[in-house]
């Protein structure tokens, strides 16, 4: 898909009554506009009209088959839209409102877009935390299809400047609300036969087997195969840059993104905290992308805890079709 042509003028506002009005009122119209949640920053757009819906497809450049996850205020508002199982159940009531996304069996008669779900009978559903996305959710009274807030397959955005670097002159309208807290796209979990961690996140696979033990599984990645959930894509988050992971040591075209004790010209986390890492990796990618240097190098980061997510989003930046 193409950007909208001719391009349209991209305001950037602060968080706050005036911001969310407008927001809203965009929406009412049919538009798109950018706002952060906890994870990262979203595309949002009434999930209920196909042609809000493709309006984000257009904005973004996004493949029709790569279906949208929906943001909803609350559990009662998700459950009118899809079919909750016990496990999905106990999931919302531990993780909701936060950074989980459950992917459900479609209600036939919950008016969301085919857009949104591209065709699948599943659709998928958050109850976001951040303050911004809950005011613009009630001030709209829509479920929003709401993506992250960049060009397709690039880095997600987890401050405005990110949004604005990838999406000025698509969409006329961004949210500012400062840095994103989690940093990395929400958890995607389905339910059924068993509980399937689909794409790891700031909810670790040891948060879910707390409650599941011994029934929770988790899929490849990058995944190989169609595209049954949003967030599944084998190359994505990339930068424009070739990226090289678990670097123990830099070439000299090479720019270190560092972790730990492994130091370079940025650093995910002096201390080693992944929490720290989580939160800072994208803002790390933005700026070895703009560095002088051709190439980017990331040390390695341990394959434990939220380290699973962190791996999981650099592979995909590392894949090249």
């Amino acid at each position: 898909m193409s950007p909208p042509n001719p391009p349209v003028p991209t305001r950037t506002l602060p968080y706050g009554e005036a911001a969310i009005a407008a927001a809203a009122a965009m929406i009412a119209a049919g538009g798109v506009v950018a706002i952060p949640t906890e994870t990262v920053y979203g595309l949002a757009a009434d999930a209920t009209e196909s042609r809000a819906v493709a309006g984000v497809y257009a904005a973004k450049g996004r493949p029709s088959f790569n279906p949208l996850i929906v943001h909803v205020l609350d559990r009662a508002a998700a459950e009118r839209i899809a079919v909750f199982d016990q496990a999905a159940s106990a999931l919302a009531d531990a993780f909701w409102p936060g950074p989980l996304t459950l992917v459900l069996p479609l209600r036939p008669d919950a008016g969301i877009a085919s857009l949104v779900t591209a065709g699948l009978a599943t659709i998928a559903l958050r109850v976001p935390a951040h303050r911004a996305m809950r005011a613009l959710l009630e001030a709209t009274g829509k479920p929003l299809a709401a993506p992250s807030a960049n060009a397709s397959g690039g880095i997600s955005p987890t401050r405005a400047e990110h949004v604005l670097a990838s999406l000025d002159g698509r969409i006329p309208l961004i949210v500012d609300d400062g840095a994103t807290s989690a940093g990395l796209e929400s958890t995607i979990v389905m339910t059924g036969d068993a509980v399937h961690v689909l794409r790891p996140g700031p909810i670790t696979a040891e948060d879910i087997t707390g409650l599941f033990p011994g029934e929770c599984t988790a899929a490849a990645s990058p995944q190989k195969g169609p595209v049954t959930a949003p967030g599944q894509l084998e190359s994505h988050y990339a930068p424009g840059k070739p990226l090289r992971i678990n670097a123990t040591s830099c070439d000299p075209d090479e720019w270190l993104i560092g972790f730990g004790p492994a130091t370079g010209d940025d650093t995910l986390s002096a201390t080693g905290d992944l929490v720290e890492a989580a939160a800072a990796l994208f803002s790390a990618l933005f700026r070895a992308d703009a560095s002088p240097k051709p190439r980017i190098a990331v040390a390695p980061i341990p394959e434990t805890g939220l380290g699973v997510a962190i791996n999981d989003r650099l592979r995909r930046a590392a894949h090249r079709d």
